[in-house]
Order: C-alpha cells, then structure tokens, then sequence
C-alpha cells in the first residue's frame, strides 16, 4: 500500500471528480435512500456543469486523496459567499469528506480534515462547519472526535424527500 497524496483539483478534473463523487455518495447512502431520489441526486448533484462552475469557483476548494495515483477520496470547502449556509467571512465550510468503502478505516478521512484544517489556520479563520445528516453515524463519531460540537439543524433535500442534517462547528479561535 503506498502513501496517501492529497491534491488540488483544476476543472480538467471534473469528470474524475463526478465519478468518485457519485460512487462515494451512492456507497454512503444508497441503503437509507430509494433508488428514485439517489438518481435524481445524483444526476443534479453531480453533473459536469455544476462541478465545473463548482471546481472554478475562487471560494471554493477541491482536493483529491490519491494513493498509487487512484483517487481514492475527496474534499470539498467553501469560504465566503460560497458557503451553503451560514455564509461567514471568518468560517470554512467542510461541505463534503468522502472516501471510498474500501478505504474506510485507513486515517484517509482524517487526512482529509487535517487539509481542510490545514486551509482554515491559512485563512485565518475563526470556525469550521460543516452538516452531517443525523442518520450518519459514523460521520458523526469522526467528527466529534476531531472536536466538532453539533450546534444546530438544517433541512436537507435527496430528492423528494427532506431530510435533517446536525450542523456541527470546531472553533480555532476563542
């Protein structure tokens, strides 16, 4: 097994980026959620279109986790205006950590949060936040456990259904 690489993706990287991103989040949820709405999220979240005005945004960030020149994981963050919520000039927002299943387990997330941790101290950040959905137990644990505290709640729609997401935030300064 070779080390883990962590990369800035550029807009040539987005069908890359559509494919771990589908596979990622259909491995995630596909069990809790009908085959329905994981297609239409899919399809609508996940379009080239979008990731590629996402990809280019200056307030936005991707990184891919490579290892042996696979990608094997991602990062989305979002500063500014480009925050889906909250909206912070002195927040970073963790809008997506993904790995693949098989790479559960092998600090790849970790690796993942100490990038994005890394890009918040370089902003200067006051807090990082991010939502995970509720059901999302796993998520939730590794969160917490890099200090997160869930602080609010927020409606997230997959398709036709509402779903809720904590809203958790790690403070960098007091």
């Amino acid at each position: 097994m070779g080390s883990i690489q962590i990369r800035r993706l550029t807009v040539e990287d987005a069908t890359l980026l559509q494919q771990i991103g589908r596979t990622t989040f259909e491995q995630t949820f596909s069990s809790s959620n009908s085959k329905e709405n994981m297609e239409k999220y899919l399809e609508e979240g996940f379009s080239l279109t979008k990731l590629q005005a996402e990809i280019d945004d200056p307030n936005a960030e991707f990184y891919f986790a490579m290892q042996d020149n696979s990608i094997i994981g991602y990062l989305k963050l979002n500063i500014g205006q480009s925050q889906t919520e909250i909206k912070n000039d002195n927040a970073l927002e963790i809008e997506r950590i993904y790995v693949l299943k098989e790479f559960h387990g092998q600090n790849i997330g970790q690796r993942l949060f100490e990038k994005a941790l890394e890009r918040a101290n370089a902003q200067n950040v006051d807090f990082i936040w991010l939502g995970v959905w509720e059901e999302n137990r796993r998520a939730i644990q590794f969160y917490t456990k890099n200090g997160f505290v869930a602080f609010d709640k927020h409606i997230f729609k997959l398709g036709d259904e509402e779903q809720t997401d904590i809203m958790m935030k790690l403070k960098l300064i007091e």
